[in-house]
């Protein structure tokens, strides 16, 4: 398949700008309610930036609500450390289904999806897209393979094919499958198409944990 025009990428950009200033401007008293629920929870930054990779293999702080712990890498050493089921389920899809670090309102923020609202400023700084790839951390890479390069030829994306088609419900093979079947052949129309259905599967709960 050809490779998008640069008429297409500047459409691109144009929609992601669009949607996310102002999906800012009408979420801003929602986020700062968040925020504050967060801060009065344990005194702790509401905001967690963590290094993924972006377009081209560099790194960015992707910006989430903190939905954990403070100190979730100690709680996860030791919850695999004696939990050989969850250990097996974390080598295999770097999630956890019953994850001892999410906190009680980062159950509800994980569930809603409003834990992901403050990347909406990722896109607008152009580290992010509204429709992409899943933003990885670097420890994931290796799970890609020669697919990597392909998948990271675009931005990854607040929503795209995994978070419309089942999310932590695939398995990561599927999970590559669908951000190299984008990767290879995205279009604005696609993207339109995967943000309308990610409306109804936000709303369903569908994969979420």
């Amino acid at each position: 398949m050809p490779k998008p025009s640069q008429l297409s990428w500047t459409a691109k950009r144009g929609l992601d700008v669009s949607v996310a200033a102002t999906a800012l401007f009408l979420l801003l008293p929602l986020l700062v309610l968040v925020a504050a629920a967060i801060w009065a929870t344990d005194g702790k930054p509401p905001i967690f930036k963590h290094n993924r990779l972006g377009r081209n293999g560099r790194l960015f702080g992707c910006l989430k609500f903190r939905s954990m712990v403070a100190n979730g890498d100690a709680v996860l050493a030791a919850h695999l450390a004696t939990n050989p089921r969850a250990q097996a389920e974390w080598d295999e899809t770097h999630k956890l289904t019953d994850d001892p670090r999410v906190t009680a309102i980062g159950h509800v923020l994980r569930k809603t999806s409003i834990d992901e609202l403050p990347q909406l400023w990722n896109i607008l700084k152009g580290e992010m897209s509204l429709v992409g790839p899943r933003p990885i951390v670097e420890a994931e890479k290796t799970r890609y393979g020669s697919a990597l390069t392909t998948c990271f030829s675009v931005p990854p994306g607040l929503t795209g094919l995994w978070q419309v088609s089942g999310r932590s419900d695939t398995s990561y093979a599927e999970r590559v499958a669908l951000d190299l079947d984008y990767a290879g052949r995205w279009s604005l129309r696609r993207d339109i198409d995967i943000i309308l259905r990610t409306i109804p599967a936000v709303l369903a709960q569908r994969g979420s944990r």
